[in-house]
């Protein structure tokens, strides 16, 4: 890539395979004349000459298919083909000067994305985001309802000593077809409305367009601009260049483009694991359909799929509030026959017998028969906005390109004649990601369920054929106990802080007068507002003995009464100053109390991030070994074989050496090994090279000619390219100097731990003995007197054995079950961070404690887990006593080895996993 590629590549933060396409884009745009014809030239000539220089560097482009140079990118639907425009646009603008461009839109929904993608820079999505040079001179959009006035304000070359700015037309096909036909008025032929003069600048917008030196068209789903009708009237513009954005690269006859230049499909897309939802298909336990009715499936089909759907619900939930992000509101996407079957299927998820009414004005039917309903219409826009009450949307055929939301997280297909088929067309529509287009290595957050129940080992045998969307599902089977008990819901568990102001809260509501219940609710706003401003008291000290110092003391009820004041300063109430007088006066009185709480109950987690170096990939140099004849290849004569179908007789006859014979033997040993997903082009390309001459030289010293080793390269090009390959990978190395920590700071604030209730389980006793264990997670356990929270849940019984040996322990000073980001501990190459089970204090040190599973305590993933968390905990040792503070162990504990009779000391030094 040049300067300027690489510069709108890193701007615009492309992905692999955009920034890939924006690669072909450049080396296509370097080989072609970016030239319009004339109306009278020999068009035909042209375009021959334009194709033959393409084909040099793209062998596989067999026709521009249009009057014009024009390139299919066919790209898997949520990877970003709008964004790819908008890096296509920016390129060739700042590389190449073109300044007028004419996007295409196949229908009413899309055109209407795409205006707001290329003018709205308030938008998240808007396509220029990062682009300099659009900051203070936005392109200009002229769209299919503002074009004949567009011009009147703005700067343009038909305006005398103006500067012309970047100007994108955005039009419907529809529309653009429509107002480019004739019609009648008054019994007189209308020209066609594009094509009449327009008010402000003398000539029709379409010959205007038409005009233009340098237009480019932008065409989104391009399978749709291939009728006839569309074809002609965007030939007649005849622009410079033609870029076609599809994920379904056929023609309506079925046919495949000829002019594809770059592919990334979306079986490409399930296979790199990055960019879309991980898809899975689902059934039920041991279903049978037996003698059901249609009916009965559907609803057993659509129970499950609900179950489903609660789960994924508060999976997003629990995300959100544990990494302090937007909420993602899941819903279920239902696939009917036809209109009858999906006012059927409405009829049955709105009814009181279908739990209990609980959906009742949460489905939306959106199919002809109510799509133009303007209510409908603006629920089925804002399916992603949280406040949108809509959980279950039922359709037949209704959702086309463009439908691109990210909260689709359930499929159900119903009486899918065929499923497999169905499934694949359907798919597509929910892989789309929520946070940032990338997955977030929770495997929940990152989940498509395909509910599949009476199909399912349809779709398996389907998923059988390579070349099928479906032979990247993974298959699950929905147990029944594991299903999201309606009325499941996430609660935030209490901290001894917070259960003290409960108890406060609850004397003020038997206060026996006004005046006291003032003065109990003020006492519990200064202890918030003081426990508030010791959780961000680390900068100063270091160690929270030191919060006990007279110094220190003075310094945080000042920082308190400050608080109280600013939020008085905006409450808005008219109260506030009166309230604040009263909290800052309860502020002397409880002052020291509460740091003496803090610093009693409070585990000191050290602020540090750990977090891996930079990982790099070596290639190291190295000479081709050629012994054992490892490079003898002799030439193949090409032979037809031809099969008689009646007579059955059997001829074989000369062929002719493949056209690909023009790219030279080095190319293709070299496209080759790029192929493979470790060989790093831009890292190790001279590498390569190297190695490919050495091969060609070793093949020519059996004693061919440059053409048969040209023919014989070509021949067994994959062959010669995996040796090598196996080579350079004896050679290669990943290099990295580990992890390393960032600054350290003594505490940082104890994170809230958000936790299911699940109906029908409730509340246990910690020390209770639950006899199935598989249920403990989904109890919430209470009784703790040593733990930060006094509700916990756990994930298994060795977590409830091993809770109950720290409140039993009398050597345990204080424990935690931190929550999901309380640490900064990355490992995987800086993709993953680690959650450990537990800390622990004693009087002598803190411990980070794991329970694992014996089975797994070997795995890679489990030590390179070990080794981030060892690196937390030496450089926590380092800052702790240096600084009077204990020292941190990291203990990892054999899950079969934890027992309630025993001690948290005889764990420690008995159950050490080395």
């Amino acid at each position: 890539m040049n300067k300027i590629a690489i510069n709108i590549r890193q701007r615009l933060s492309l992905r692999k395979p955009l920034a890939e396409a924006l690669d072909v884009v450049e080396h296509l745009t370097d080989l072609l004349s970016l030239e319009k014809q004339p109306a009278d030239a020999d068009n035909a000539a042209f375009l021959k000459k334009e194709l033959a220089k393409v084909k040099i560097q793209f062998p596989h482009v067999k026709d521009f298919e249009r009057e014009f140079p024009s390139f299919a990118f066919s790209i898997a639907t949520g990877i970003g083909k709008t964004r790819l425009m908008g890096a296509c646009i920016a390129y060739l603008y700042l590389a190449k000067g073109i300044r007028h461009f004419f996007v295409l839109a196949p229908n009413l929904t899309l055109y209407e994305k795409l205006i707001r993608d290329f003018s709205d820079q308030s938008y998240e999505k808007y396509v220029f985001k990062g682009i300099a040079e659009f900051v203070s001179n936005a392109p200009v959009v002229v769209t299919g309802d503002n074009y004949e006035k567009h011009r009147k304000n703005m700067n343009h070359p038909m305006f005398p000593g103006m500067e012309a700015p970047i100007e994108i037309n955005i039009f419907n096909i529809a529309k653009f077809n429509t107002e480019n036909k004739t019609s009648k008025k008054g019994g007189e032929i209308q020209a066609p409305r594009m094509r009449r003069l327009s008010e402000y600048i003398g000539q029709s917008y379409y010959d205007y367009l038409a005009g233009l030196s340098d237009l480019v068209i932008l065409m989104d789903e391009a399978h749709r601009y291939h009728a006839d009708a569309s074809k002609k009237a965007i030939n007649e513009l005849r622009p410079v260049l033609g870029l076609e954005m599809t994920a379904t690269p056929t023609d309506e006859k079925g046919k495949l483009f000829k002019n594809i230049v770059y592919e990334y499909n979306l079986a490409q897309a399930l296979a790199d694991g990055k960019y879309v939802k991980n898809p899975t298909v689902a059934k039920r336990k041991d279903f049978s359909k037996g003698n059901m009715s249609d009916t009965e499936v559907d609803t057993i089909k659509l129970e499950d799929a609900v179950s489903v759907h609660e789960k994924a619900k508060l999976h997003l939930e629990k995300y959100a509030l544990d990494h302090n992000v937007p909420l993602v509101k899941p819903f279920i996407l239902v696939v009917c026959r036809n209109i009858q079957h999906a006012k059927e299927t409405v009829e049955l998820l709105e009814s009181s017998g279908f739990y209990e009414g609980r959906y009742q004005g949460k489905v939306l039917q959106i199919d002809s028969s109510t799509k133009k309903q303007e209510e409908i219409e603006q629920q089925f826009v804002s399916l992603e906005k949280p406040d949108n009450k809509i959980e279950i949307v039922v359709h037949v055929n209704m959702l086309k390109e463009g439908w691109d939301v990210t909260n689709l997280y359930t499929i159900v297909p119903l009486r899918a004649a065929d499923a497999p088929i169905l499934i694949e067309q359907s798919i597509g529509r929910g892989l789309r990601l929520p946070y940032g287009g990338q997955r977030t290595g929770d495997p929940e957050v990152d989940k498509l369920t395909v509910i599949a129940h009476e199909n399912f080992e349809a779709v398996i045998a389907k998923a059988n054929d390579p070349n099928s969307v479906l032979s990247k599902l993974t298959y699950i089977v929905l147990d029944k106990d594991e299903d999201v008990v309606p009325g499941t819901k996430i609660v935030t568990a209490p901290t001894v802080q917070q259960t003290a102001i409960t108890d406060l809260l609850k004397q003020a509501e038997t206060a026996p007068t006004v005046q006291k219940q003032k003065e109990i609710q003020a006492n519990v706003d200064a202890r918030r507002a003081v426990w508030t401003v010791l959780e961000t008291h680390n900068i100063t000290i270091s160690n929270t003995e030191q919060l006990l110092t007279p110094e220190e003391t003075l310094r945080v009820e000042e920082e308190a009464v400050a608080f109280i004041k600013s939020n008085a300063a905006t409450s808005g109430s008219l109260f506030a100053e009166e309230e604040a007088k009263e909290q800052i006066a309860q502020v002397k009185q409880v002052l020291k109390v509460v740091i003496s709480e803090f610093v009693e109950n409070v585990i000191p987690i050290p602020r540090i991030t750990i977090q891996q170096d930079e990982v790099k990939a070596v290639y190291n140099w190295f000479n081709l070994d050629t012994s054992l004849d490892r490079f003898k290849y002799s030439y193949i004569n090409p032979e037809i074989i031809r099969v008689g179908l009646k007579d059955k007789s059997v001829e074989t006859f000369a062929g002719t050496e493949s056209g690909l014979l023009i790219n030279s033997p080095r190319d293709l040993i070299v496209g080759e090994l790029i192929n493979n997903d470790d060989i790093d082009y831009d890292k190790c390309n001279k590498l390569l090279y190297h190695l490919a001459n050495q091969a060609i030289e070793t093949i020519a010293s059996y004693g061919h000619d440059n053409k048969v080793v040209a023919a014989i390269v070509h021949q067994h090009k994959n062959d010669i390219a995996e040796k090598i390959y196996n080579q350079v990978m004896q050679h290669f190395e990943i290099q990295s100097s580990g992890f390393k920590a960032s600054k350290i700071l003594p505490f940082i604030k104890i994170l809230p731990q958000n936790m299911t209730e699940v109906p029908g389980y409730g509340k246990r006793d910690f020390r209770d003995i639950i006899e199935s264990k598989s249920v403990v997670k989904k109890y919430i356990f209470t009784g703790f007197l040593k733990s930060y929270f006094t509700e916990n849940k756990f994930d298994s019984s060795t977590e409830q054995d091993f809770a109950y040996v720290l409140e039993a322990d009398r050597k345990v000073l204080r424990w935690l079950r931190p929550a999901p980001n309380q640490f900064s501990i990355y490992w995987g190459n800086g993709a993953k961070k680690y959650e450990p089970d537990f800390i622990v204090e004693t009087e002598d040190a803190i411990y980070m404690i794991e329970t694992k599973a014996s089975k797994n305590v070997d795995d890679k993933d489990v030590n390179d887990k070990r080794a981030a968390a060892e690196l937390y905990c030496e450089r926590a040792t380092e800052f702790t006593t240096a600084n009077s503070g204990k020292p941190w162990h990291y203990i990892m504990l054999r899950h079969d080895h934890v027992t309630r009779t025993n001690s948290f000391e005889y764990l420690i030094q008995h159950n050490y996993i080395p």
